[in-house]
């Protein structure tokens, strides 16, 4: 049996940064496909937002990630971040 938690230890710390926990595909209204990706707030609130493709795609480029699986533990901020790849 595990040893009981101290009353000041949390059961899980969570991030000093809002980071990416999650990212799946989902179906626009207009049928194209758009990235769900759900976040963790410094606080421990997991919430979700919805990126159109364009943008879904340059967060994986910002991110240097071919799978949406590798997404997981990067900064919110690369949402915001401009692509960058040379045009």
């Amino acid at each position: 049996m595990a040893a009981p938690r101290r009353r000041h230890e949390p059961a899980e710390t969570p991030p000093a940064e809002t980071v990416i926990v999650d990212a799946e595909i989902g179906c626009g209204h207009d049928g194209r496909a758009e990235l769900v990706v759900s976040l963790r707030w410094s606080n421990g609130h997991v919430s979700k937002v919805v990126l159109d493709t364009e943008a879904g795609l340059r967060l994986m480029r910002n991110c240097g990630v071919a799978h949406l699986s590798e997404l997981a533990g990067h900064s919110w901020r690369k949402i915001l971040e401009e692509s960058k790849c040379s045009t």
